[in-house]
């Protein structure tokens, strides 16, 4: 459902090499892709429809799982609807819901139809995050003390053409909040901060950017941070323990399958690259998940919950948009001043 970047670049692309790569978990006949809007056009293995209706009439609902990629704000009419028609096993995109209205919607319709609903969180089973894990489990660099991460992209096309995303705590910093929960645990947002996305006379507001910062429950302290109009690609964590620092980058785009981590303990450095098609992985467990008894994938659900109560309480603590401080005094309108 839904064929815009994640759906057309993202997903399709990936549950191919899943299907490749983990035959028995897929059957033989062809992904059906639905958009309204957007019809890439009938090719082999692949079959393109304008509604959910014709792709209850394609498929046995009860036995398809249906990859929801539309838009968060849409995100719990799609829901209902496919409900409604019979589907039970949802992929759904990050974040799981645009703020909490509709977190508590889409949880009434999971209860309601007995939804299995696996929310996409491809850095949780990343190689890199296994190897942070690992570090922070293991105690050979002491307790983490701090965390820094730090997800910047240039994002400027697809923004100013029509935003998928309400604002910039929408886009990357899901990610960021998720893997900050699974390595130091519960938390609290201590602050937060975003930014309009400016070009020119174009306003975007509250798309630039976006910052939060996390106090876990551990007492380690993280600051998340994403640059919408940064120049370059980055994804980037750097864990500050007691004896040592790690430096983890992960894949910036779906161009490469490789992350690379990087362990210094008293001046002496140690670096490794680590193959890490982490979305491909991701999908393949879900889809196992999917086969098990009962709903293998509550937990996960209620993890994505916290992330975007977490991420409601950032929104609202900076609820009125503002520009950067370069701009500091110009007005702002909804597109152009």
């Amino acid at each position: 459902m839904g064929l815009g970047r994640a759906g057309a670049e993202l997903h399709l692309p990936v549950l191919a090499r899943a299907r490749a790569g983990a035959r028995r978990l897929f059957a033989e006949h062809p992904v059906v892709a639905c958009d309204p809007r957007r019809v890439l056009g009938d090719r082999p293995g692949l079959v393109t429809v304008t509604s959910i209706a014709e792709a209850a009439a394609l498929t046995d609902p009860a036995e398809t799982v249906a990859h929801v990629c539309t838009p968060p704000t849409v995100r719990t009419e799609v829901i209902g609807e496919l409900a409604e028609r019979g589907f039970r096993h949802l992929i759904v995109e990050k974040p799981l819901a645009a703020d909490t209205d509709d977190l508590a919607r889409i949880t009434r319709l999971r209860r309601k139809h007995g939804l299995r609903v696996a929310v996409v969180e491809p850095w949780l089973t990343s190689a890199l995050t296994l190897r942070l894990t690992g570090l922070v489990r293991d105690g050979a660099l002491g307790e983490p003390k701090t965390m820094t991460i730090v997800q910047n992209k240039p994002r400027f096309r697809r923004s100013l053409a029509r935003p998928s995303h309400p604002t910039a705590f929408d886009v990357e910093l899901p990610h960021g909040v998720g893997l900050a929960l699974r390595l130091a645990g519960n938390a609290r947002v201590t602050h937060a901060a975003g930014f309009d996305l400016v070009v020119g006379e174009v306003v975007v507001p509250r798309m630039g950017g976006a910052r939060v910062g996390l106090r876990h429950n551990s007492g380690v302290r993280t600051e998340i941070s994403s640059d919408l109009t940064s120049p370059v690609r980055e994804r980037r964590i750097t864990v500050e323990f007691e004896r040592g620092t790690a430096v983890g980058h992960f894949a910036v785009s779906a161009d490469d399958d490789h992350s690379q981590l990087s362990v210094t303990v008293n001046g002496h450095r140690e670096h490794e690259v680590l193959h890490d098609d982490s979305l491909t992985e991701w999908m393949i467990r879900a889809y196992q998940l999917f086969q098990g008894v009962g709903d293998q994938h509550s937990r996960g659900f209620a993890f994505a919950t916290d992330v975007v109560q977490l991420l409601s309480v950032a929104k609202n603590i900076c609820a009125e948009p503002v520009v950067p401080a370069s701009r500091a005094g110009s007005p702002v309108a909804a597109r152009a001043r």
